[in-house]
């Protein structure tokens, strides 16, 4: 009888386990070539292509306001403002930010749904250059071999420049040098920490406050002051502390 048992429990075992392994292999063996972007720039990203398939579902015009500029060609107080904003620990981890999602598995697991992500910028750009932006724990685990494969190859510079080129900062606006002429008719180059600020502040949801400063809400204001005071610069709100990782994505 017991040795019923335990061949009953190891062939079920085995079937639960070979449509999991059959699917690892599977994303294994079509995992995108992310050595490349060390040397090449993307020429469209999953979340771009998605944008233009709902434009067309719903016969709208879409024009993707894109244009990519070197991390040189990207102010300093940008890229301090989306770090603290997003990702505090991003030079010292590996591409997961293991505290931040222990919390946000924590969270999830006392609502009962899966509502947030504990991402770094590193997850946030595996998705949006290859993935969709549904929340389900198969496309997380997706997520994290392409994460795990942008840590090997690139650099962190390099991951860096590529999240700030590709990120979406408003209705068809993707990438900070579109997103600072969009916003603030200058080069990103030229964005002051308060402006930086602000565009670090509205990542979560960037087309909801679309067009700025229209919809500069209390709460998104806050929000700018908040990342200002992590910046190190002069205001008079002081937070908590810094957040680490996107754990609201």
């Amino acid at each position: 009888m017991r040795r019923r048992l335990v061949r009953g429990g190891l062939a079920l075992l085995l079937l639960l386990g070979l449509p999991a392994g059959g699917l690892a292999l599977y994303w294994l063996a079509t995992l995108p070539d992310v050595a490349g972007l060390a040397t090449t720039n993307p020429s469209s990203t999953a979340l771009i292509e998605a944008r233009m398939r709902d434009a067309y579902k719903g016969d709208r015009s879409f024009e993707p306001d894109w244009t990519w500029v070197p991390l040189s060609r990207i102010s300093p107080h940008v890229q301090r403002a989306v770090i603290v904003a997003e990702d505090a620990s991003f030079y010292s981890h590996e591409g997961f930010d293991w505290s931040s999602l222990w919390g946000a598995a924590t969270r999830n697991w006392k609502v009962g749904q899966f509502q947030r992500g504990g991402s770094t910028i590193t997850q946030q750009l595996a998705k949006n250059l290859y993935l969709s932006s549904d929340k389900t724990l198969l496309r997380k685990a997706h997520e994290a071999l392409i994460t795990r494969a942008l840590e090997r190859h690139l650099r962190k510079s390099r991951i860096l420049e590529l999240y700030l080129n590709v990120v979406e900062w408003g209705q068809g606006v993707y990438g900070i040098e579109a997103a600072a002429r969009h916003h603030f008719g200058k080069s990103a180059l030229d964005l002051t920490p308060q402006e930086a600020a602000l565009l670090a502040a509205i990542l979560p949801s960037p087309r909801r406050y679309d067009p700025l400063p229209l919809r500069l809400t209390p709460s998104l204001a806050r929000r700018q002051q908040q990342i200002l005071y992590w910046m190190g610069e002069n205001t008079t709100t002081k937070p908590a502390k810094p957040a680490k990782g996107n754990a609201r994505r």
